[in-house]
């Protein structure tokens, strides 16, 4: 079972990923498996929580949600 989110807010023209993603946890666990993944989309990010490790994927999506917020006033989470 896994679990998919849009992290939405209203991204800047240019905007660069390149910093935040390098602040994100490994996504693969000590054991070789994937803990989640993700991906920079139009609306925001997009993430997929593998269900291997909440402590790994809630500080993923903090960080993310924490970069969104330097850019909007708010960010609209979708569990899809």
């Amino acid at each position: 079972m896994k679990s998919e989110y849009k992290i939405i807010f209203e991204m800047p023209k240019n905007y660069d990923p390149s910093e935040v993603l390098r602040k994100l946890p490994s996504p693969i666990s000590p054991k070789m498996t994937e803990i989640y993944n993700y991906s920079v989309e139009p609306y925001g990010f997009y993430l997929l929580d593998n269900l291997v490790d909440q402590t790994t994927v809630g500080h993923a999506i903090k960080i993310l949600i924490d970069e969104c917020l330097k850019y909007s006033g708010s960010v609209e989470i979708k569990k899809i």
